[in-house]
């Protein structure tokens, strides 16, 4: 039996003994594991003077750690650091998870069915069937995503390609129980987003953070519908990019360009889009909105202060509105630049009124620096009509301070 207890603890020795070889100094293993057999035994020796029982969890606790063993933790802060910072990500997903739903997308489909089909080479006897409309319907789930609850009162905001198709019924689920058929009450016309409605009230909502403060590396915890059947899924990653502009594709094959998109590797699957990217505080910094095809862990999230825009106007107005500034412009690395158009300019336009003209470069937008990774669209993106759009703008060898009041998009 003491041989046992012996050969059992020596072969914990010699192999986290071997961890060190393989990931530490190769040259310096031999002696190192010398070393710890010789300090074992010592070690041994003295417990089996002090205590019969060896193998109890206090005396193993003594040779493999704790305060005395050789094995030692010898950063306990870091360990203590690991479960603040799991206690974290789990107090955000509580504080975030019952206001996230389910959208289910339900349609009357035509049923098919089989219909026999005679062939007069093989003869009447001989039948095969084919598929071929029945002229009955059925209603059919034939999609879903995620959302999450922006007020109390029952507005859901979700992703403009979820509820794409106006012929469709919506219902979304959230909650153990919970149900409710939802009405798609406007979409973007500029960014891939868009509000449901649910009747109802005390609804959980979830707080809304600041996207701009958003830095390179910070924890994103993605929730949403994954693949349409998995609800609640969660998957904790990194912001991995920012200022992304990609080119979306949805199931019928029509695409957008998205501009000024985060990207993180935390997991987004079809199903997930329109759920929140949410923060360790449990705040929605993000809208999850597209994958890269042919990639791990690449995914990309709508701003949540675009978002905002969107919530308020329609708060405000009961509809939602978009602002222009009506201008064209090129892109360059040093700003926007006016011209590209025989009318750059819009008659008329706020640009217009403002006093913008052609060949301007307009290097900030509301302190914001214009350029390659941000549009002078994705700032105006964040307004509202009625909001001004204060501009730096250089004119030849003149740097000019212009501002102009945004107006409704038509």
């Amino acid at each position: 039996m003491e041989r046992k207890k012996i050969f059992i603890i020596l072969a914990v020795v010699i192999a986290v003994s071997a961890l060190n070889f393989n990931f530490i100094a190769p040259q310096k293993a031999e002696a190192n594991i010398l070393e710890n057999i010789s300090g074992f035994i010592d070690k041994l020796k003295f417990w089996e003077k002090k205590s019969p029982e060896i193998e109890s969890s206090e005396n193993f606790d003594g040779i493999l750690g704790g305060e005395t063993g050789f094995l030692k933790n010898e950063d306990p802060e870091s360990y203590r650091s690991l479960i603040q910072y799991e206690e974290a990500v789990i107090n955000a997903i509580d504080k975030s998870a019952p206001g996230v739903v389910s959208i289910v997308v339900s349609k009357d489909v035509e049923i098919i069915e089989q219909c026999p089909v005679t062939d007069p080479f093989f003869g009447p006897g001989f039948k095969f069937y084919v598929p071929c409309p029945s002229g009955k319907t059925e209603k059919q789930e034939i999609g879903g995503g995620t959302g999450f609850f922006v007020s109390s009162n029952g507005l859901v905001l979700t992703n403009k390609h979820v509820v794409i198709d106006q012929e469709a019924e919506y219902t979304v689920f959230f909650g153990k129980d919970n149900k409710y058929d939802a009405e798609v009450i406007g979409v973007d016309e500029i960014e891939d987003l868009a509000l449901l409605k649910v009747e109802g009230s005390e609804f959980p909502v979830l707080a809304l953070g600041n996207s701009d403060s958003v830095r390179l590396g910070q924890t994103a915890i993605a929730i949403g519908n994954a693949l349409g059947e998995f609800k609640d899924t969660v998957s904790v990653g990194v912001i991995s990019g920012l200022s992304r502009t990609i080119t979306a594709t949805n199931s019928s094959g029509s695409s957008e360009i998205i501009e000024n998109v985060f990207q993180t590797d935390a997991a987004i699957n079809p199903g997930n889009s329109g759920g929140p990217l949410i923060n360790l505080k449990g705040e929605v910094i993000g809208i999850n909105t597209a994958i890269a095809s042919g990639a791990e862990n690449i995914g990309f999230a709508i701003p949540i202060n675009k978002a905002r825009r969107v919530v308020e106007t329609y708060q405000k107005q009961g509809k939602i509105t978009s602002a222009y500034l009506g201008v064209w412009y090129e892109r360059t690395d040093e700003g926007a630049k006016v011209g590209g158009n025989s009318n750059p300019v819009m008659p008329d336009s706020p640009a217009e009124k403002a006093g913008l003209k052609e060949g301007d470069l307009i290097v900030k937008a509301n302190g914001k620096d214009i350029n390659k990774d941000r549009s002078l669209s994705s700032v105006i993106s964040e307004l509202s009509p009625g909001d001004t759009l204060a501009m730096k703008v250089k004119r030849g060898e003149e740097t000019l301070n212009i501002s102009a009041v945004l107006e409704e998009r038509d």
